[in-house]
C-alpha cells in the first residue's frame, strides 16, 4: 500500500485523528507528485492508468488534468501563492499548450466541450479549470500570454454555449462564467450563464438544506459537493452578499443534519452516485467554515475532514503508485458509473476545499471535538431525501434508512437494482462486500428481490412520499407496456 509522507499525529490538537494543517498540507502534495507522473511532456493531459471511460482516452486525460489542478489550486491559493514545488507552473504551461489546438489528435490537445451526451464530460472539467483559474488568477492566468489567455477563454466559453445534462451539470456553466467575470471577460453571455442556474436551483430546493439534483427526486452527495458548493462559492468568491445570505442558510440547514452522517472511524454515508470521490464528501463542511454558514464548532468540522480524510488514506485507497483508483478503499466494481474514468476519483479533491482557510483559522487552531449527537437520542430526521440516521457510537458505524427515492425523475420507475440507499433499509459506510458469483445479483444483504434462475434480480421503484409525483390526469397517461411472462425462482 502506498503511504504519503506525513509527519507524526498530533493526538494533543486533534486527539480523534491526529491530524492537522500539517498533514493536509502534504497530504496534498503527495497526492499531486503521485499524479504528475503520468502527464504529458507539456503537461496538458494526465493520463493515469486504468480502463478508459465511455468518453474516451482524451477526455479522460483532460479530466485528469482538469480535477487534479483544483486540487494543486486549493493548495497554492491556501499558501498565498507558495508553490515550492512548482505545481501551479505546471499546470499553467498545460493551460498554454492544451488550448492553442483544441481539438486536434495529437500529443496535447484539449477535447472541444460538447452538448451533453455527444462531447459533454469536457463541460463538466471546466468547472474545475475554471476555479483553479479563479483561485490562483495572480499565479496562473495573470502568468499566460495576451494570447494564451484569449484562446483558453474562447475554449471555455464552449461549455456556455453548448446544452448541459438537466441537473448540477448547469452550475459548471456558472462556474466558468463566474471565473470570466472575475478577471474582466463578462458580458450578456456570462450573465445568463450565472443567472439561469440560480433560478433553477431555487427551483430545486426541497427544504431543510436539501436540493434535488434535477427535476423529481434525486438526492444524494452531489447534494453537497455541486449544488451547494459551486453557486455558495461563487458567492463568496465574488463578495455577492445578497446571494450568499440567499444560499447560505441552506446551506447552515443542511450541515446539521449532514454532520450525523459520518461514522466513528471518519467514513461519510455510502449513498448514491459517484462514491468514488470519497472524501469529497467534506467539501460542504468546509464550504460552511469558509463561509461562515455552519452550525458545527471549528473542532468538530476539523473532526469530520480530517476523519473523512484519514479514513480512506489508511484503508487504501491509494494504489501502489500513489494514484487514486476506481472504487471505494480499493478496487470496487459496484462502485463505479459507466461516465468513471482513471481520473474521476479525483473529484475528491473538493475534499480539500479546507485549505482555503488560513492557517490561524480556528478550524486549523481548535482542539479537535467529536460531532455531537443531535437531540437527546441523535437520531435526526431529513423529510426531503426521506432519510432517518442515528449517530456513531464509540466504535459503530452511522446507521441511515431511506424511504424516498434517491434518484428518480417525476413519473419514472428507477432502473437501478434493489439498493439500500433507496429502499429503506439500513445504509452502511462502506460498500457490502460482493457475494459470490454465482449467487443473484442483490447488492445488499436487506435487498429484497425477485431473483431468476439465471440469478438475476428483479429491480424496484424507490418509495416517494404520499403524493408525489402529482397524478397523471387520465387521459395524458401512456399505456401500461406489456410484460413477458418468465419463469422467476425464490
Amino acid at each position: 500500500m502506498f503511504v504519503l509522507d506525513l509527519p507524526e499525529d498530533d493526538r494533543s490538537l486533534s486527539p480523534h485523528t491526529g491530524y492537522t494543517r500539517a498533514h493536509w498540507e502534504p497530504a496534498a502534495d503527495g497526492l499531486l507528485r503521485a499524479a504528475l507522473r503520468f502527464a504529458t511532456p507539456h503537461h496538458a493531459l494526465l493520463d493515469l492508468p486504468g480502463p478508459p471511460s465511455q468518453s474516451g482516452v482524451r477526455s479522460d486525460g483532460l479530466e485528469g488534468f482538469a480535477r487534479t489542478f483544483l486540487l494543486a489550486a486549493l493548495r497554492g491559493a491556501g499558501a498565498y501563492g507558495k508553490d515550492p514545488h512548482g505545481f501551479l507552473e505546471r499546470y499553467t504551461e498545460g493551460i498554454d499548450h492544451g488550448t492553442r489546438t483544441p481539438g486536434r489528435d495529437d500529443a496535447e490537445s484539449w477535447p472541444l466541450i460538447g452538448h451533453h451526451g455527444v462531447q459533454g464530460q469536457p463541460m463538466v472539467e471546466s468547472a474545475s479549470i475554471a476555479l483553479g483559474l479563479r483561485l490562483t488568477a495572480p499565479w496562473t492566468w495573470d502568468a499566460l500570454t495576451p494570447d494564451a489567455r484569449d484562446r483558453t477563454e474562447e475554449w471555455l466559453r464552449g461549455a456556455l454555449r453548448h446544452a448541459p445534462a438537466p441537473n448540477n451539470w448547469y452550475l459548471f456553466q456558472l462556474t466558468v462564467a463566474g471565473f470570466l467575470e472575475s478577471v474582466g471577460r463578462g458580458d450578456a453571455e456570462t450573465a445568463r450563464a450565472i443567472d439561469r442556474p440560480l433560478g433553477l436551483l431555487d427551483g430545486w430546493y426541497q427544504g431543510q438544506g436539501w436540493y434535488s439534483d434535477g427535476d423529481g427526486r434525486a438526492f444524494d452527495h452531489y447534494n453537497g459537493w455541486a449544488l451547494h458548493m459551486y453557486p455558495l462559492l461563487h458567492a463568496h468568491l465574488a463578495g455577492d452578499r445578497a446571494l450568499s445570505d440567499r444560499l447560505g442558510p441552506r446551506l447552515e440547514e443542511f450541515l446539521d443534519g449532514f454532520a450525523l452522517l459520518f461514522d466513528a472511524n471518519g467514513a461519510p454515508i455510502h449513498h448514491g452516485r459517484s462514491l468514488t470521490y470519497r472524501f469529497a464528501a467534506g467539501a460542504a463542511v468546509a464550504l460552511g467554515a469558509l463561509t461562515g454558514h455552519t452550525p458545527l464548532a471549528p473542532g468538530t468540522t476539523r473532526r469530520l475532514l480530517s476523519g473523512a480524510l484519514r479514513h480512506f488514506l489508511d484503508r487504501g485507497a491509494l494504489s501502489a503508485d500513489g494514484i487514486l483508483g476506481l472504487g471505494w478503499y480499493g478496487p470496487h466494481a459496484p462502485t463505479v458509473q459507466r461516465y468513471s474514468g482513471p481520473a474521476s476519483p479525483y473529484w475528491a479533491s473538493k475534499g480539500f476545499l479546507g485549505l482555503l482557510l488560513p492557517a490561524e483559522h480556528p478550524v486549523w487552531t481548535a482542539p479537535e471535538e467529536a460531532a455531537r449527537p443531535k437531540g437527546p437520542t441523535g437520531r435526526s430526521h431529513c423529510p426531503p431525501p426521506g432519510c432517518s440516521s442515528r449517530p456513531p457510537r464509540a466504535t459503530a458505524w452511522c446507521g441511515c434508512t431511506t424511504t424516498a427515492a434517491a434518484r428518480c425523475a417525476p413519473g419514472r420507475r428507477s432502473g437501478h437494482p434493489p439498493n439500500p440507499s433507496t429502499g429503506g433499509s439500513p445504509t452502511p459506510p462502506a460498500p457490502v462486500p460482493p457475494a459470490p458469483t454465482t449467487s443473484p445479483t442483490i447488492t445488499s444483504p436487506s435487498s429484497c428481490a425477485v431473483c431468476a434462475a439465471t440469478g438475476c434480480a428483479s429491480s424496484r421503484s424507490p418509495r416517494a412520499p404520499a403524493g408525489w409525483p402529482p397524478p397523471t390526469p387520465r387521459s395524458s397517461r401512456p399505456a401500461a407496456p406489456s410484460c413477458p411472462r418468465r419463469a422467476w425462482t425464490a
